[in-house]
């Protein structure tokens, strides 16, 4: 294709996908299938890889993420991000609207007039998001509100936030802020996938979704599917009378606004609506907190003015978290597949937030200590986040004489194994891992996880049916599976959802499927083989990272904790699980009987990156800016010739290649760090290739010359 032409079809495919976008996830209409909208958007990524300068600013493909920050730049906010006075109190609401009227009559307005605008306050991570000529430019969190850190290339992973809008009404430049939040539905599936891994669950959304935008891999971001709603405008010159105006035309041009805002003509309304949100709340996707009450008159506002900490307009009110009180019936304790010990609390059954509440995790031992249980006692049940139930405290009044206090377990309550509790860690450990039951079966079904090696067709209880019968004890033991095994096999289980029982088996077809899927797990690529192993702390993405550093099983078996430790994302915890994971001989055994079945244990020679040279041994590189040739081939050629790639502007950084529409936070920081940059030019000089083109070597040359200008060389 030619450049024009290419640059015509990046044009129109950036603004149809954004369109399509827009449409779907802020008018919940869908213009085309999910296939036509992933087809056109590998078309677009694969005509932006080819022609890079022709990306556009807001193009879509920055949705999926790839940027890696080893640091966030901190910066200074424009307009200071205070907090809200808050209030549990529907008197100090009221003291709240008698203040002002009081503060305006003094500052000589009438306040027949007042009006407020009530907002759910949504539980979640406060942002800033600036502006310029339509484009968003910049994220910011709120750190200490002076200055926070700039997340923007997370920011852009998620989707109802646009990266373009409309400025007629907005102005050229201007900011928005809003909430970041993790969807209690994300949040339940994210926890899922964390119990099936044996990694200890997340507490609760809000936290959640603050580590998310800390995340140094903006792809990682973007698998968290976080989302966002815009509640205020900001400008030097604010073109709107009221804040409510200013929500409505965010809304209209394409921000996430929650339709859950509300005019209120007085203070009355004002309660009325926290009411009716107190219990309606719980049906909503999204965790929520409080309400925040806005004066909707900006000039109202400015007459109003500041305190030190917050505005004199606003204040918060937080809904008080429901707590119930209920009895302790016993402790059990779970043992997950990694052998970790959950204790839980068997408590009569509540009504709590929605749901009727029989059980909730006590965590580990220092939890049972902390709260003092006791058998039989009775205990306040909340729900963290509104989600999850935990036990808060013990209701002390209600506490029998001479209670016995609870003692948590010494041995395994499946396998009668004596628990081991390691340094550092909170939990206890059946270290049975080859003969306790409950850890047999979860290794067996993470390894037919659809992550792993996605054989559905083992579902639904099949696994235990086969662990019974002794037909499975070993995840090599599936591929030992026949039809003459598997064909008649049958069970009755209790079915959780409904209380009934049904029959599960294995028929003809079901038979049939079961090993057509075994067949097809043998082309299951290596890094979804090595997270179906079940490595304890290896999960996904750290399975993906050590396939890329290590490319076969036999590298990786013979790793050191040092050769380990270089792995971006493996951390020292991980690092000492996969060391002692292949110190286990029954785990070598495994392997080979694996590899035997014809299971993959390599990395594909597509994705290798051979060294030829070694003329940028010991250097490290980072590429900034769009290129004549992609990025991907650039940094191909930092690995060819025995270079290595940066996380991001550090210390540890060697060079900037900086290439056109270089980020500005990254030259800011370069400078501080006196970093040495150069052009594609320069870079393909110095691995003595002098093929760049009189355009691109412009592009870069005039681009370095705006650098030197200010005073970054």
């Amino acid at each position: 294709m030619e450049q024009k032409a290419a640059e015509q079809k990046i044009i129109d495919l950036t603004q149809k996908l954004n369109h399509y976008n827009l449409m779907y996830y802020q008018k919940h209409t869908s213009l085309v299938s999910d296939f036509e909208f992933d087809k056109m958007l590998e078309e677009l990524q694969n005509l932006e890889n080819q022609f890079p300068p022709f990306k556009q600013p807001d193009s879509p493909t920055q949705r999926v993420g790839g940027t890696i920050s080893k640091d966030f730049l901190t910066v200074k906010h424009k307009y200071q991000m205070l907090s809200l006075g808050n209030t549990y109190s529907e008197e100090d609401l009221i003291d709240f609207d008698k203040r002002v009227k009081k503060g305006l009559i003094e500052a000589d307005f009438s306040f027949a007039d007042i009006e407020y605008v009530c907002e759910l306050k949504f539980d979640g991570v406060s942002i800033s998001l600036i502006y310029e000529n339509g484009l968003l430019v910049r994220g910011v969190t709120r750190g200490d509100g002076v200055q926070g850190d700039e997340v923007t290339n997370n920011v852009k992973t998620i989707k109802k936030i646009p990266m373009r809008v409309n400025v007629d009404k907005l102005g050229n430049e201007f900011e928005v802020r809003g909430e970041i939040f993790m969807p209690k539905k994300v949040f339940e599936e994210i926890n899922q996938e964390r119990e099936e891994m044996g990694i200890e669950k997340y507490a609760n959304p809000r936290n959640t979704a603050s580590g998310t935008m800390k995340l140094q891999e903006s792809s990682e971001v973007a698998k968290r599917k976080l989302d966002a709603f815009i509640y205020f405008y900001y400008a030097d010159k604010i073109p709107f009378k009221m804040h409510s105006e200013a929500v409505e035309t965010l809304e209209n041009v394409g921000f996430p606004v929650s339709n859950t805002y509300k005019k209120c003509k007085n203070v009355e309304e004002v309660l009325a609506f926290i009411q009716y949100w107190d219990k309606e709340r719980e049906n909503l996707p999204v965790e929520t907190d409080g309400v925040v009450i806005k004066v909707n008159r900006y000039d109202y506002q400015n007459a109003l003015g500041f305190t030190s900490k917050s505005p004199r307009w606003a204040i918060a009110y937080k809904y008080k978290a429901e707590s119930v009180s209920t009895q302790l019936k016993s402790v059990s304790y779970q043992v997950g597949r990694t052998g970790a010990i959950t204790p839980v609390a068997e408590l009569t059954p509540i009504f709590l937030a929605g749901t009727t509440v029989k059980r909730a995790s006590l965590h580990n031992a220092n939890e049972i200590e902390r709260l003092g249980l006791c058998e039989n006692d009775f205990v306040f049940v909340e729900k963290g986040g509104e989600i999850i139930p935990k036990v808060t405290s013990v209701d002390a009044d209600k506490r029998k004489p001479n209670a016995t206090p609870i003692q948590y377990i010494t041995h395994c309550p499946e396998c009668n194994t004596e628990l081991v509790r390691n340094e550092k860690e909170a939990n206890h450990f059946c270290p049975n891992s080859k003969g306790c039951p409950p850890q047999i079966k979860g290794k067996l079904e993470h390894f037919i996880h659809r992550k792993a090696m996605n054989m559905d067709s083992l579902g639904e209880g099949k696994i235990e049916l086969l662990f019974e019968k002794g037909l499975l004890k070993n995840i090599d033991d599936f591929y030992t599976l026949t039809y003459k095994k598997l064909f008649g096999l049958e069970k009755v289980i209790l079915d959780a959802d409904t209380g009934k029982t049904k029959k599960i088996g294995f028929k003809e077809k079901t038979v049939e499927n079961i090993l057509a899927a075994l067949e097809k797990s043998k082309e299951i690529p290596f890094e979804k083989v090595l997270f179906g192993l079940g490595i304890r702390f290896v999960g996904e993405t750290g399975a993906k990272k050590l396939v890329e550093h290590f490319e076969n099983i036999d590298n990786l078996a013979n790793a050191t904790l040092e050769k380990l430790a270089e792995v971006r994302d493996v951390g020292e915890r991980t690092a000492q699980s996969v060391v002692d994971f292949f110190q286990v001989k029954e785990n070598l055994a495994l392997i080979e009987n694996l590899k035997n079945y014809g299971l993959q244990f390599s990395q594909t020679n597509a994705n290798k990156i051979i060294v030829s040279d070694d003329k940028l041994a010991g250097k490290t590189f980072l590429f900034s800016g769009t290129f004549s040739q992609s990025r991907e081939d650039l940094q191909n050629k930092v690995l060819e010739f025995g270079g290595k790639l940066g996380n991001g502007v550090a210390k540890t950084l060697d060079f900037l290649v900086a290439g056109e529409n270089m980020g500005p936070s990254k030259l800011e920081k370069a400078q501080k760090l006196k970093i040495t940059m150069i052009t594609e030019k320069d870079f393909l000089e110095m691995i003595g290739e002098n093929k760049t083109s009189n355009k691109s070597a412009n592009i870069s040359t005039n681009n370095t010359n705006n650098i030197s200008q200010k005073g970054l060389f």
